[in-house]
């Protein structure tokens, strides 16, 4: 079982990147995911999730219209569009996902690198 987060890189103040989470291994309809960010010497911090279905999601209020959490289960894959990007959200980005609605996540992935410049 294995969760690949991608799509960081190095962006502007202001700016937009697009995070992706593929699993192999792994039916991610199944799953609740979530993305969450840490920066060195921090504890991990909750960005978003989202349920199985894509119906429900939820937000860390300093990202509450600006990100966007979706999936396209088709596909096997979470998005997390990052609007209006700050340098204080400079991090690695984590997806991971659970079976169950709450709870510890059961799986993360490998992080992807933000880093917004100002």
């Amino acid at each position: 079982v294995q969760l690949q987060a991608f799509g960081g890189g190095l962006v502007q103040a202001g700016g937009s990147l697009r995070l992706s989470c593929s699993a192999s291994g792994l039916t991610l309809s199944r799953y609740h995911m979530g993305w969450y960010r840490q920066t060195p010497g921090k504890e991990r911090e909750f960005v978003a999730s989202i349920n199985w279905s894509g119906a429900s999601s939820g937000y860390a209020d300093s990202v509450k219209g600006r990100f966007t959490i979706s999936r396209d289960n088709a596909k096997n894959t979470v998005y997390l569009q990052m609007n209006s990007l700050k340098p204080e959200e400079t991090a690695v980005y984590y997806c991971a996902a659970r079976k169950g609605a709450i709870g510890s996540y059961d799986f993360w992935g490998q992080g992807t690198q933000v880093t917004v410049s100002s």
